[in-house]
């Protein structure tokens, strides 16, 4: 079965954690160098106004009221406007206050009558603006010939510097990917073990990876050895087991006494059923037998054809014809097995054949006496037999259902057992469609 991948793998956390750190460290930074930007150049701009008010108050103060308006023109700057109007301004805006503090406690002098700041709005941001008090009630208006930074204008050059680092790193993280592709092609690898797919694993990455890959590959022939050994021991312990078989057979087939030479020859039939199964479900995990494009509907009926021909009761219901891609040897096997269990337990099988738009459904039911619902995950493993709910008589040692099971799991598809309703047992195979 394959492996499920995480929601999120290796890679993804190693760049999810580094961009998380480089994006609060660079965040954090940006902020904190945007704010102390932000005071210096107040501080800077409250000092050069304390200073220029001061002396733009003392000679608007002292020229007569007539000719104030042409003396604030005269004393207005590249870098301060400056107006006389009997007006007041309206009152300080709170955002000013620490710099208003600072104006007044640069120049003293202007604490002795009131001083209002305003921030007027910009299209590039925000002009310093407002008024200070003369002698006489009227008032000295000024403002800023430059715009300074707003804190939108701040905020967008965060959000830009935040976008430039999360390119950076994601950038980076590609570069982690490349590094760490060898670990998904080892996963892979994992996953395909044991199987006719299996080959070595090219050793590429960082030293460590390679060092992984080296050790699995090791692992990887030496278990295949193992296999390749056990397979070749229990094919030479099949064939001489049958050789010996054969010749009882022939041999009971010439005894007389017609009820002796019947359980001979059953005997000798349950000893190489058990070997066959033996032999088929020991064989190990190799898969010589390619998937082709055959007819399902065609090996089904032919199954339940043969049955039919040696006096068994079994019925097929389905398409004449249902071209399907698989492994036509272990999937009749696998057929094969859940009839001959349905037949062993109860007097008519049903076998079925349909088309779904996702995948073919091939059911086997039978009418005997079912399998507790406790135990019918059980009885798919290997040398169980549930002889409370089944004969006695039944030949083999319980490998039926375990040799189904791997011929359904190598065509990638799932098995699954029920009873039936009136009584019986269904037996259900899924197999996928192509896309």
């Amino acid at each position: 079965m394959p492996i499920p991948s995480p929601s999120l793998g290796l890679i993804g956390r190693v760049v999810a954690i580094l961009l998380f750190a480089t994006l609060v460290e660079f965040g954090m930074s940006t902020v904190l160098y945007e704010r102390a930007s932000q005071f210096s150049v107040r501080d800077d701009e409250g000092r050069r106004l304390a200073e220029h008010l001061v002396i733009a108050r003392r000679l608007m103060a002292e020229h007569p009221r007539e000719g104030r308006e042409a003396m604030a023109r005269s004393v207005s700057t590249a870098h301060y406007a400056m107006a006389w109007h009997t007006v007041a301004p309206p009152p300080s805006d709170p955002a000013l206050s620490e710099m208003r503090a600072k104006v007044l406690a640069w120049e003293p002098v202007l604490q002795s009558s009131p001083l209002r700041m305003r921030l007027e709005p910009a299209t590039t941001g925000s002009y310093v603006s407002g008024a200070a008090q003369l002698p006489d009630g009227s008032w000295l208006y000024f403002r800023t010939a430059e715009a300074i930074d707003s804190l939108d204008q701040s905020r967008n050059r965060i959000l830009i510097a935040l976008g430039i680092a999360g390119v950076v790193m994601t950038l980076g993280g590609g570069l982690i990917g490349r590094a760490l592709r060898p670990m998904r092609l080892l996963a892979s690898a994992a996953d395909r073990f044991g199987t006719a797919e299996a080959a070595p694993l090219a050793e590429e990455g960082p030293t460590e990876v390679r060092r992984v890959i080296t050790a699995f590959n090791r692992m990887q022939a030496r278990i295949q050895q193992l296999i390749t050994d056990r397979t070749q021991a229990l094919a030479a312990v099949g064939h001489d087991i049958r050789t010996p078989l054969a010749r009882l057979r022939l041999r009971a087939e010439s005894i007389a006494t017609e009820p002796v030479r019947d359980e001979i020859l059953e005997d000798v039939a349950e000893m190489d059923a058990m070997v066959g199964s033996l032999l088929a479900f020991l064989g190990g995990e190799d898969d010589p037998e390619k998937p082709v494009l055959a007819d399902l509907a065609v090996l089904c009926a032919t199954l339940a054809d043969d049955a039919a021909d040696h006096g068994r009761a079994v019925t097929y219901v389905g398409p004449d014809h249902l071209e399907h891609v698989f492994r036509q040897l272990g999937v009749k096997r696998a057929v094969s097995n859940l009839v001959e269990n349905g037949l062993h337990h109860g007097e008519h099988v049903i076998l079925g054949l349909r088309r779904e738009p996702d995948c073919v459904i091939v059911r086997v039911e039978d009418d005997g006496p079912g399998i507790p619902e406790d135990l019918l995950q059980s009885v798919l493993e290997p040398f169980v037999r549930l002889d409370t709910a089944r004969r006695r008589d039944t030949l083999g040692l319980g490998l039926g259902l375990a040799i189904v099971c791997r011929a359904v799991e190598l065509e990638k598809g799932k098995l699954t057992l029920s009873n039936r309703p009136e009584g019986g047992l269904c037996a259900e195979i899924r197999l996928p469609r192509p896309d």
